[in-house]
């Protein structure tokens, strides 16, 4: 079979406080996204999701960048940029135009986007986009394409994702500083969606908990979009501290700790194994670990009640924010369906069980989609944002502050999207 060309090549940083990494793939002529090259490196000059360090950070994308092109075998002049900080918020905003009663024209529905554009207040903040999600028209939801029908009114549901502006310049001049254009600023929540979540999870209603190196992004999707969204200043770096000064051991040492005998559940057999901190061809001159035994090593038991207490304080953040947007109980009628669990934290063994026990509902761990010629160590949740970048560059949504003669599309995944509706409901009266 010869091989499909190439229509148009995408490039992709995600800016995380843990790792940056890039991506450059390819829409094939037959539809197909195709990973060309992909790398990450250690995070420099970021904390907690905000720019601390303009030139490390601008040293850090422009290595990682590099890596991806020179494993791709071509180079890329903009990237889509994903970010987890800088005070994300997610929007929901109902616009109504009065019809009266006649059939509905295109010239309608592009007076209709055009108010609500207009109508837009981002309050100090930057407008990262604004997509048309579905229409409603007098007693009907979840209209896709509403041309052609009659009304007495026409309105549109535009979820609008606003970000505190000073942060995003400087991320926007990070990359730019790297001699790159900038495509678009994607919030992390927003693109890891289209990586780890199906269409179906997004209609019926799913948490996205996204746990990161500093902050970890709660996100509540309902009739096919994000309707809810909290970032919590806590991340998997935090269980890494945590075990670093429990056993006064180099970060380093920690997070080997964590990712190689860690794990969130705890067993019987825990408190007679005993697991050494230094690892084979390590420098014995390292300070003697707290509490181990002659030979170097510590309960397993122990490493493991570190990291639970780390859990506990965490996932209670998560549940909190959960019930605040409706979807664990905090509401009548709440509709919790499930969470997934993505992000660099999430490959912490045992993670999943862990968190159906403290949440009540049940959960997974989030994966990216299967991209052909993505690097197997690149398919773990840690990079789902990253691979969400260039699937949502590929999606091209409509933004109505661009808005044409032809922009009527919207971003609805199904007939489900009179959910969002009912859940501001839910958010406003209880």
């Amino acid at each position: 079979m010869s091989q499909q060309r190439i229509a148009r090549v995408f490039g992709a940083v995600n800016i995380g406080s843990f790792r940056i990494s890039a991506m450059i793939a390819a829409l094939t002529e037959g539809g197909e996204m195709q990973v060309l090259g992909s790398s990450d490196r250690q995070s420099q000059g970021v904390k907690r999701g905000y720019i601390v360090d303009m030139a490390a950070a601008t040293y850090a994308v422009r290595d990682a960048l590099e890596r991806a092109e020179k494993m791709a075998g071509t180079s890329v002049d903009a990237v889509w940029i994903g970010s987890s900080g800088a005070g994300l918020a997610s929007e929901i905003r109902p616009i109504e135009i009065p019809i009266g009663g006649r059939r509905i024209e295109e010239e309608d529905i592009e007076a209709l986007l055009v108010e609500a554009r207009d109508a837009l207040e981002p309050d100090g903040r930057t407008v990262l986009h604004a997509q048309p999600a579905c229409y409603f028209l007098d007693g009907a939801h979840g209209v896709s394409n509403p041309k052609g029908l009659h009304a007495d009114r026409l309105g549109v549901d535009i979820h609008v994702m606003l970000a505190d502006g000073a942060p995003m310049r400087n991320v926007t001049e990070a990359v730019q500083s790297a001699h790159l254009d900038v495509e678009g600023i994607v919030a992390s929540p927003l693109a890891t969606g289209f990586a780890c979540l199906t269409a179906e999870e997004r209609d019926l209603g799913v948490a996205l908990v996204e746990l990161g190196g500093e902050v970890t992004n709660v996100s509540v999707y309902a009739g096919g979009m994000l309707v809810g969204l909290t970032a919590i200043p806590r991340g998997s770096n935090d269980i890494t501290d945590a075990i670093a000064s429990a056993f006064s051991v180099r970060r380093f040492q920690a997070e080997r700790l964590k990712c190689v005998s860690g794990s969130a559940i705890a067993s019987p057999t825990d408190h007679r194994e005993m697991i050494p901190v230094t690892a084979q061809g390590e420098s014995t001159a390292s300070p003697v670990a707290r509490g181990c035994d002659g030979s170097g090593q510590v309960p397993r038991a122990e490493l493991i009640g570190v990291i639970t207490g780390e859990l506990d304080q965490l996932m209670g953040e998560v549940g909190k924010a959960l019930d605040t947007m409706g979807f664990t109980g905090g509401a009548p009628g709440s509709s919790a369906r499930q969470v997934v669990l993505t992000g660099g934290g999430a490959e912490l063994a045992g993670l999943a069980d862990y968190a159906q026990s403290v949440l009540g509902v049940p959960a997974r761990i989030g994966k990216p989609v299967a991209l052909r010629g993505l690097p197997e160590a690149h398919s773990a949740p840690g990079f789902a944002t990253l691979c969400g970048l260039v699937l949502y560059a590929a999606e091209d949504p409509v933004d109505i502050r661009s808005i044409g003669s032809r922009f009527t599309r919207t971003a609805s995944y199904g007939p489900f999207a009179s959910i969002v509706r009912v859940w501001g409901a839910m958010r406003e009266y209880f």
